[in-house]
């Protein structure tokens, strides 16, 4: 079983929570719940909150009540997740707001506080120990899957029904980025689903049909994130995208690294939160052996180094699924192709083709929201921009590749005939965009713009 409480990987759950997260702090946590209603920058359409001001987070900080007592005794795993939760927003706002208010003048980022407080750093440390996680800004229990409340209780899990417990900007354009990231996860419970019958199987009829429930449900994940262009405006990711910085890779902003009052005397460095720590395409890397085609190089380091960004029941279950799908007799390929199980072959094909949209389509979101917004060379997770994703979609090229090779003639040509033109379309659109980005000066509208020349264009808007 692959629980800590709050997550609890399986056909139901899949990566969400068991229930939705806790809204608000126990009565007890009374003074550290009004920080976090006041700190975004708008608390509504008119009344600007701590964020709007500078040198006001430091302020409310000075005055915090210190915790570290009674987060100690606490055991509710829900109340554990959302002391995390609101100490690694404080956190965050209160290192980085000096680097938001001077981009705002200058239009770059500039120096993070680089000392937190012990009224911050004690309870952020107590708590993330019991989670067994980084005492920062995270994916899963703070900034995405364990931040959305239902604005209609009776309603779905689609973006538009859900609300952020805790904001930086305090806008809809930030509550549409992230809310969507829960949204493409109701879905992975069929995703779990999918995996787990495959390895269950004992026939082609059952292998294939698992199969098809992962391709079918990839296509209904593409289908949600893409309305990320509908979601949230790409002209407003820097509304809040400082806020979510982290201190590992991003010298520039954080120097050193962070030091935790009465809890570190050496300054520590934390990856910040990213996209990139989200579950589905880990996953789905694993199960259909993308993962065997990483490139030995720095940009996969970066890759192994999220896993660990992870709840351990989340890294427990992807760990056991990659040792299990890594020996050869259970190598869903290898399966493949030793019962010439030709329709499971091109079922992967067609999963790997959805792995690739999923991945050029995030690659779209980063040359549109981050490139065409600012300079800085780093994403919020402390790698590089313009490497980072190209270097996994070749992975998933290099993939459907040798798995399409694995294809005999008079099959490929009653069931793929198009399907070499469309991969050579891929590949050549990787190879232009790369080029331009390989000048030592480059127009981002003009890698931007190679996506609709070559019809691989993510945004049908």
């Amino acid at each position: 079983m692959y629980s800590d409480g709050f997550f609890n990987v399986n056909e139901e759950n899949g990566f969400l929570p068991i229930k939705e997260p806790l809204r608000f702090l126990p009565d007890s946590y009374k003074s550290l719940q009004i920080l976090i209603d006041d700190l975004p920058i708008l608390k509504d359409e008119k009344i600007k909150g701590i964020l709007s001001f500078e040198g006001e987070v430091e302020k409310r900080v000075a005055d915090l009540t210190n915790f570290k007592n009674e987060v100690t005794l606490e055991k509710d795993p829900f109340v554990i997740q959302a002391l995390f939760r609101c100490y690694a927003f404080i956190t965050s706002s209160f290192t980085l707001a000096p680097a938001h208010f001077y981009f705002l003048e200058n239009n770059k980022y500039g120096k993070a506080n680089v000392f937190l407080p012990k009224q911050i750093a004690e309870p952020f440390s107590i708590v993330a120990k019991k989670l067994d996680v980084y005492p920062f800004l995270d994916y899963h229990y703070a900034y995405s899957l364990g931040n959305y409340f239902k604005i209609d209780a009776k309603g779905g899990l689609n973006w538009e029904n859900l609300g952020m417990a805790c904001s930086f900007s305090g806008m809809d354009d930030e509550r549409g980025f992230i809310m969507l990231h829960v949204d493409i996860n109701q879905h992975s419970p069929n995703l779990v689903k999918s995996v787990i019958d495959v390895q269950n199987s004992n026939s082609d009829k059952q292998l294939n049909k698992a199969l098809d429930l992962g391709y079918k449900t990839m296509i209904k994940i593409n289908e949600r994130r893409q309305l990320m262009w509908t979601a949230s405006r790409w002209e407003h990711y820097n509304d809040f995208r400082i806020f979510i910085m982290g201190i590992k890779g991003n010298d520039e902003i954080f120097g050193d690294g962070l030091v935790y009052e009465n809890v570190s005397e050496e300054p520590q460095k934390y990856r910040g939160q990213t996209g990139a720590q989200d579950n589905i395409i880990p996953l789905m890397d694993i199960f259909s052996g993308v993962i065997n085609q990483y490139p030995q190089n720095e940009l996969t380091h970066y890759l192994q180094d999220l896993r660990s960004y992870r709840p351990m029941c989340i890294q427990s279950f992807l760990e056991d699924t990659r040792v299990h799908f890594s020996e050869k007799s259970n190598s869903l390929i290898e399966r493949l192709e030793q019962s010439s199980n030709y329709e499971g072959i091109l079922l992967l094909l067609l999963l790997l083709d959805e792995i690739y949209a999923f991945r050029n389509g995030h690659w779209q979101f980063v040359q549109k929201y981050i490139m065409q917004n600012t300079v800085y060379p780093k994403a919020t997770g402390g790698t590089p921009i313009i490497s980072w994703i190209p270097n996994q979609i070749t992975a998933v090229l290099n993939t459907m590749e040798i798995n399409f090779n694995k294809l005999p003639q008079k099959f490929i040509k009653l069931n793929l005939p198009f399907w070499k033109k469309e991969f050579d379309r891929k590949r050549s659109l990787l190879n232009k965009q790369l080029e331009i980005l390989n000048k030592k000066s480059y127009d981002p509208a003009k890698v931007y713009k190679l996506n609709k020349e070559m019809k691989l264009n993510d945004d049908k808007g």
